[in-house]
This record gives structure tokens, sequence and C-alpha cells, in this order.
């Protein structure tokens, strides 16, 4: 999954016109080590090549003593040497601090750049339809493994990797999968949307849509994707081929604010994509329909007779306006309604149909709904969620949105996860310094804890995935000598460990597909 040489090649003269800012901003002397040491790869306007982008926005899950390890001591399994060497510690060290700065002025990633970027590695048309192992397709898993950036296929049956291949750096928001589970589609920190082929186990095309990339979403067919962008402020539309259809900015109706998109969502029953923005009090709805209804845009005099401005209502923003931003989703399993939360923790219940705010949520901390579950207790239809700054599992009743209940756990925590068949939930606290190495298990009825499961302390035991059947849990142990934990289900024994380098996220075709009650979508 590399830039060919002659295209990296490419990209960094097409990108030294950036040189002039860099100069601008940067000490002559860390600007000559950069361009000596790093921007082969990672370009002279940092904006990446072969290497990521070296950009605050980019880094920023990467602290600055990681940041100096790697440049210092290098990345195994990558093509990022050790500096120790050839460049002395100080050195090393104001050139790290720099890299943590903006460009000025802001990079910026327009159409055309998008096109060129695109990468066919080979022709789709060539490729059997049919897989070339003899795993159920369906059944597999898709570890992420960040500690050398490549991607584990597991058999879900046998519990056993498949296949092993190199990813870009820092895949985020989780792989999404077509609906027949052939294609997978990735998105990474800086930009980079690469197609892969889960049958024939080959990258198919790859694409930059983006400087800083939050996540990517398909629709069911495979031939709508969308993808939402830090930097710069757009939502990008490709068709399946990875080919750009629109790059839409984004700011509110009057394009006075500009926003950040946070995520961007499929919701398969509305033939829609759903984008949460980060700055802008606005949902956005965006249909892949070329059916859908126009759209109203300034006066109305009859919506019926079509008096008043319209736009076509395929590929083009549907606006819920709101009091304020929501930036993480969790939606209710026939896609109507989306409950939402602020980085500051203002909940709110928005109706996809009627197109505005129908309830609040009481939620305390930086609730993480964009991990919410659901399931059935009591005769009633219910949703939890993780909180990153408060150690609860928040249980809320769907039907009237009020907390049911507020159920302690050892730490703040991202990932909740359960499945159908499955009387357990399993919440990780990987945000508390203290639990990270302890799951929870919750039994779904008495919403009681009740059992952990724990890694040595200091390690991070998180996201816990199903197979396709819901017999067996699979937790990540994150750390660089780490591994897959398989848990039986039912008895919460552990069953055996799977070696993997630094795994986060792993994701199960059929769970993601059939958009299981258990999973985050």
């Amino acid at each position: 999954m590399r830039i060919p040489l002659p295209r990296a090649t490419v990209a960094i003269l097409l990108l030294a016109s950036a040189m002039p800012a860099l100069a601008a901003e940067a000490p002559a002397g860390i600007l000559a080590l950069y361009q000596q040491h790093c921007a082969a790869c990672h370009a002279p306007d940092r904006l990446g090549a072969t290497g990521p982008a070296l950009l605050p926005e980019n880094l920023a899950r990467l602290r600055k003593d990681e940041a100096l390890a790697v440049v210092r001591d290098g990345r195994p399994a990558t093509q990022m040497p050790a500096f120790s060497a050839t460049i002395p510690a100080d050195q090393i060290a104001a050139l790290v601090s720099w890299i943590y700065t903006p460009v000025v002025p802001a990079p910026s990633w327009t159409e055309a750049d998008i096109r060129t970027s695109r990468i066919e590695h080979v022709d789709p048309a060539s490729l059997p339809a049919k897989p070339v192992f003899d795993a159920d397709p369906m059944n597999l898993f898709l570890v992420v493994e960040t500690g050398d950036h490549h991607v584990s296929v597991l058999d879900g049956d046998k519990l056993e990797p498949i296949h092993r291949f190199q990813s870009r750096h820092a895949l985020h928001g989780g792989p999404k999968f077509t609906a027949d589970g052939r294609y997978v589609f990735f998105a990474s920190r800086d930009g980079w949307i690469t197609k892969y082929d889960l049958w024939n186990l080959k990258v198919v095309t790859e694409v930059r849509a983006g400087i800083n990339t939050r996540n990517v979403a398909v629709s069911p067919d495979g031939r709508y994707v969308a993808v939402a962008n830090y930097l710069p402020h757009t939502l990008v539309l490709l068709d399946g081929d990875l080919k750009l259809q629109k790059s839409i900015a984004v700011t509110d109706r009057e394009g006075k604010i500009s926003s950040r998109v946070s995520a961007v969502y499929e919701a398969t029953p509305r033939k829609s994509f759903v984008a949460a923005l980060k700055d802008v009090p606005e949902v956005w709805e965006i249909s892949f329909d070329p059916k859908a209804a126009e759209i109203p845009v300034g006066f109305i005099h009859d919506y019926k007779y079509k008096e008043g401005a319209f736009v076509p209502g395929y590929l083009n923003p549907r606006r819920t306006e709101l009091a304020d931003p929501l930036d993480d989703f969790f939606f209710t399993q026939d896609y109507s309604t989306v409950l939402g939360a602020s980085r500051e923790g203002v909940g709110q219940v928005v109706n996809l149909d009627v197109r505005r705010k129908i309830g609040d949520l009481a939620l305390d901390g930086m609730p993480h709904l964009g991990s919410g579950i659901s399931w059935d207790w009591q005769g009633r239809r219910v949703m939890a969620s993780t909180n990153l700054k408060a150690a609860e599992v928040t249980v809320i009743d769907l039907k009237d949105f009020s907390v049911i209940k507020r159920i302690p756990t050892r730490g703040p925590g991202f990932f909740l996860r359960s499945h159908e068949n499955s009387r357990y939930a399993f919440v990780d606290s990987m945000m508390s310094r203290e639990a990270k190495n302890i799951l929870q298990v919750i039994d779904k009825q008495t919403l009681e804890i009740v059992k952990e499961l724990k890694a040595p302390p200091g390690q991070t035991l998180a996201h816990v995935e199903f197979t396709r059947d819901g017999r067996y849990a699979l937790a990540s142990l994150s750390e660089t000598n780490g591994a897959i934990v398989v848990y039986d289900a039912r008895t919460l024994e552990e069953v055996k460990r799977l070696p993997m380098n630094k795994p986060v996220g792993k994701y199960n075709v059929w769970n993601k597909t059939t958009r299981s009650e258990g999973t985050s979508h």
C-alpha cells in the first residue's frame, strides 16, 4: 500500500511551491534539517508523500515524547529510519517541536489535488469474483495494528489469521464494508482512502481526499463514498472507484462560518450520508438516491408548486439547524433519529424526518455516543454509551430519552460492545491511567457489572468485537507485543491469544454489514 516512487517524486515536486511558508515559520537550521532528512518522505510542505503528514492536526494523538522516540530510534517494519546517529539530540528535539507548529498559511487540498492523487494499483476487472480462501467471507475480522501500520485478516470460525498487509499511516474511523463483504474502505488520518478487495486480499485503488481526515462512509452497494475532513473543511464525495464526484465546502447556511467535519455516517434505510459538524450547529444529510426530493434553499413562497429556490436532493446537503453543534452520533436502528452530543457534553435528540431537535439528553462529562449500543430491556428499547470523562455507562430509554441508570465503571471508557445473541456488554476503561487494563462485563438485563477481565497493570485492554454468531468476544491487548484475546462469550473465560503488534480496533464483516445492535455503525 505504498505510493509508487515516480508518483511520490512528482508529488514532492508539485508541493515544493509551499516552501516559502515553511521558511517563514521555521529557523533556517531546522528547515535545512527537515529538507535533508524528512522532505523526501513527508514532502517539503509537511503534507505527506510516502510518509504521513507532519501537521499538528495529524499528530494530535502522538505525544511529543513518542514522536521524539520515533525520530531517534526509527519505527520497526516501516521506512522510518533511526536518526540518533546522524542528528544531535537537541536538534531532534527542535525538529519535533517544529512539526507540532501550524503551517502558515494553512495548507489547502483542492479538487485537482484529489484527482491527481488517485492511484489504481490493480484493474478490478482482472480479479476473480470469489474468495481466494476457504473461510466464511462474512465471518472475517479485520484487525488494525498500529504498532507497524498493518491490518490482519482473521478467520472468525477458526479464530486464526489468514493474511496480513501493510496499511496507510494512522487508520482512523473504522473500515467500512460493502454489503456483500467483498470490498472494504479505509481512511487514514492524513487523508488517504484505500479500497481493498477482501476476497482477493489486494489493494485496488487509493486516493487522497484531504489532509486531516476523520473517517469514511460507504453505501451498501459500494457506489458512493463520503469522506469527513478536518482539514480542509470539506465533505468529499467519491464514486466506488474513488473518483471524485464533488468536494463540498462545509459552512453554515449563510456561508459565513466554516466547519470541520467530525464524522460522516451511512444511513442505509434512508439511502443517505449523515454528517456531524464540529463548529456549526447543523446536522447534514446527503442523499445518494438519484430520486431524492429537491432541497429548498433561501425563501420559498410555495413548496407544492416549487415557487422559490431549490437545489437537487441528490448529493447535496439537507440541513437540520440546531442551537448547539453535535459531533458524536448514535442512530436508532431505523436511522430516523440521532442522539448526539458536543464535546462540551450538550446532549440532543434530533429527528431527521422533521429536521429538528425533539428532546434533550441528561448527560454529564463527555459521552461517546458514537460507540453506543442498543438492546431490549424489560419491554423497552434502550441504548447505552461510554463516557470519555466520567466513569460510567449511561443507559437511556429510547422512547422518552430519559436516563434509566448510570452504571459506575472503573474509569472513563471509549468502547462499549455486545451482540444480539449475548446477554453481556463489554466496556473498557481505556481513558483511565490506572484502570486501562480492565474490561468490565455488564449483564444487559440486571444492568450490573458481573465480571472484570484484567491485563497486567499499565497495559491497555479494550475494543471488544464478537464473532458473527456471538459465540466469542475478541478484545485488543493494545501493546507492541500485544495480542487479540479471545473470550468465550458465555462463560467469560479466556480461550486463546493471537499475537499482534499493538492491535486497536477489530471489525467483523457480518456484524458491520448487518448493522448489529451490539456494535457501532
